[in-house]
């Protein structure tokens, strides 16, 4: 419908990744079977709340929307709708992806058209990790899949349509890949595809030609056979014409979205000087990263380029060599995963195969590994590698981002390289699990991204022990689209929404100078400066810092709000962040409020509205002295008493300081020594239980639930309570 307008007005939206994959994936399907996994389950979440309220696809049906008991029960469940002629798909990511593997098979050798979207994470292996990389992906590249990769929440969308056109054109598979947390979680501003994008993209005949190869008892025939040695190979083979036209008909696929849209992929995008002497190859998330150090080190008279892999499999030698500058003179492969033992990793071995086959073997190509499981992958390392690149031996098979004093593979970072524009907003955000900070800064980039000119990002750090632990949310917005996939180093707004998290981390680091840092502190605008330590008055002396405190729980629990302190944060972020005009940020922080917990009731809903109203009249700026003039140290991690391991390592982690863990000091099989977290007293409660003994009725539920532990029951003989410590509670039992 829009073919031949690509430049008309659109929609845009502010989601994340995942949404934009279940929009598409929900509105081209009939049967979704879904099971959760971090970080792919928001998808199948959102699939089933739309099936629950009846949303239609694109055939005016409502997807039948099924929770399984595993996600090898997710797969069978799609391999069996799918031999019926049924639109089928799921969403997975790590050891849920490799449950799938022995139905991906089947549904690969069957030439069988579907697409399964995957928040790509890490593999358990030494340890577990819920966090993003390629490993899963890369670990089920043999079962016949085509795989094509997205960099960014908008190619999320648009890939999401152009595999489920591509693989009912192809009869051939698709993983539909994108980054875990890093794409998955983002939330950006998009322009959204409408029905009638996606209806041009789906072909009816081609639909109607995979209902035909249903199985069905008035067409009867045999599938699934068992075949001897006399024929399974020559069986393999007959699908080599399907995998040849794949890469053509992508091609074709991506073309056809461009002449809808006005965005124009490749299977290989190259960016960057037309006479680049050396180029990277990647894929994912790392690619936007990327992109934006080829700008500026390109504006600054330097020969460097991008190849960014969209179709990973089937791997295409022509259009890969097609896409390199002749002028290339070294590259750079870096693979987001690790193949222990491996010649290189697979993208690395995959481009110097096609260096070889497409006869451009004068290129010098080296390869390297980064960002496993969420490690962060900053312009200063892409910068790095194109150092690396530069030397007349550049060493291969690197890693970067990490201290690798063990085997040396890894290459110098210069962490003071930074490209971030300057009209750019940047803000941080510490806050807790539980209490709302992530959600109150997703509203608040949705109002930036959808009631402002601003392009905008946010990003949010989750510890892995969720409800309860640290969050770090990373904004970003301004003029220009935002491709920055990394956290925020220069910050122009801290927000710190828990006080003591000053005596735990270092939490104005990222502050640049003259940056706006709001406290929610129990202590007023007069006597804060006194309860600050030493380190964090020097910082806001010496930053310039503008300084704002406000005492958010006393406000939040006189409007009975508990502790979701959210809303009152976000009122203050607005009111001094100057990004709306101030009447025009609080209606919307109120109509967000009534989309949030208008399905709670109109009581919370006015509470919500009276937090917003009272915020101001509690915001104070502080008043900085010239000098530091507090006692107060930040106290160790971990105790003196603590044992080596936990005092160099874990004490480390705890600090939000693992990142500067050398490969030397992590155990080589994942071992660890037991009873460590005696030594981590997270001290984040803003109350602390008391036990009274005259009104206990012994029931042992206080010790059950309480979060922190504070309490805690024995009984015991009372000879031992003679030397007991002044104040020790104890009863009869």
């Amino acid at each position: 419908m829009h073919e031949g307008k690509p430049n008309m007005a659109r929609e845009t939206v502010t989601i994340d990744g995942n949404e934009a994959a279940a929009y598409v994936a929900y509105k081209t399907n009939e049967v979704i079977a879904i099971y959760p996994i971090t970080p792919a389950s928001v998808m199948g979440e959102l699939a089933d709340e739309w099936g629950a309220h009846q949303v239609k696809n694109l055939w005016g049906t409502t997807p039948l929307v099924v929770e399984m008991q595993s996600e090898g029960g997710a797969a069978g469940a799609v391999h069996g709708a799918l031999q019926t002629g049924s639109l089928s798909t799921t969403f997975t990511a790590s050891q849920g992806l490799l449950l799938m593997l022995p139905n991906m098979y089947k549904i690969a050798g069957e030439l069988t058209s579907t697409v399964f979207h995957i928040a790509a994470r890490a593999l358990a292996a030494q340890g577990l990790s819920i966090f993003g990389d390629h490993g899963d992906v890369m670990a089920v590249r043999s079962a016949g899949w085509a795989m094509l990769f997205g960099n960014s929440v908008q190619e999320v969308m648009d890939f999401a349509l152009i595999t489920q056109a591509a693989t009912l054109a192809a009869r051939v598979p698709f993983l539909h890949v994108f980054d875990g947390f890093r794409t998955s979680h983002e939330v950006s501003k998009v322009e959204k595809l409408s029905e009638d994008d996606i209806r041009a993209m789906i072909d009816p005949d081609l639909v109607q030609a995979h209902r035909a190869r249903g199985l069905t008892p008035d067409a009867p025939v045999m599938r699934g056979t068992a075949q001897n040695p006399d024929v399974y190979f020559q069986g393999r083979e007959t699908v080599n014409p399907y995998y040849l036209a794949v890469p053509t008909i992508v091609q074709q696929t991506m073309d056809k979205l461009a002449g809808i849209t006005g965005r124009q992929y490749h299977l290989f995008d190259y960016v960057g000087a037309p006479d680049a002497e050396r180029v990277l190859v990647l894929m994912g998330s790392g690619c936007e990263a990327t992109e934006e150090v080829v700008n500026y080190l390109t504006a600054h008279g330097e020969k460097v380029g991008l190849v960014k892999v969209h179709l990973f499999r089937p791997f295409s030698v022509e259009h890969f060599i097609d896409a390199l500058p002749p002028t290339v003179k070294a590259l750079a492969v870096l693979d987001r995963t690790k193949e222990p033992g491996g010649a290189g990793e697979p993208l690395y071995q995959d481009v110097v195969t096609a260096l070889m086959e497409g006869n451009r073997t004068g290129i010098r190509a080296i390869g390297g590994r980064y960002g496993l499981a969420s490690k962060e992958f900053t312009p200063a390392m892409v910068k790095a590698v194109f150092d690396e690149l530069a030397k007349p031996t550049p060493k291969n098979h690197f890693t970067v981002g990490i201290i690798d004093d063990v085997t040396h593979t890894s290459l110098a970072v210069d962490p003071t390289f930074d490209i971030e524009p300057a009209n750019v907003v940047r803000a941080v955000f510490w806050g807790l699990g539980s209490d709302g900070t992530v959600s109150a800064n997703k509203n608040s980039i949705k109002i930036i991204g959808e009631e402002t000119a601003n392009y905008a990002q946010g990003y949010f750090v989750y510890d892995s022990k969720k409800s309860g632990a640290r969050t770090v949310s990373h904004l970003r917005f301004g003029p220009q689209p935002i491709h920055s996939t990394y956290l925020i180093s220069h910050a122009n707004f801290v927000g710190v929404h828990q006080f003591g998290f000053l005596q735990l981390y270092d939490v104005l680091e990222p502050a640049q100078d003259e940056a706006v840092f709001l406290l929610n502190s129990p202590y007023g605008a007069d006597e804060v400066w006194d309860q600050l330590p030493t380190k964090v008055q020097a910082q806001i002396i010496e930053k310039r810092l503008k300084f704002y405190v406000i005492d958010a729980y006393k406000v939040a629990a006189d409007l009975q709000l508990g502790n979701r302190i959210n809303t009152i944060m976000q009122t203050c972020f607005f009111a001094i962040s100057n990004v709306l005009p101030r009447e025009e940020a609080i209606e919307q922080i109120k109509q967000a409020i009534r989309k949030s917990y208008g399905k709670r009731g109109e009581v919370i809903v006015r509470k919500n509205f009276a937090a917003v109203d009272a915020t101001l009249a509690h915001l104070y700026e502080v008043a900085v002295p010239t000098q530091v003039t507090s006692t107060l140290a930040m106290p160790p991690i971990v105790s003196p008493a603590a044992p080596p391991f936990v005092q160099n390592v874990t004490a480390k982690m705890m600090a939000n300081q693992g990142d500067q863990l050398p490969v030397s000091a992590m155990p080589v099989d994942g071992t660890y020594p037991s009873g460590t977290t005696q030594w981590e007293k997270r001290n984040i409660a803003q109350e602390v239980p008391v036990w009274e003994p005259d009104l206990c009725i012994q029931c042992g539920k206080c010790v059950l639930v309480c979060p922190h532990a504070v309490i805690r029951a024995k009984v015991v003989e009372p000879c031992t309570l003679e030397n007991a410590p002044e104040g020790f509670k104890a009863s009869d039992a």
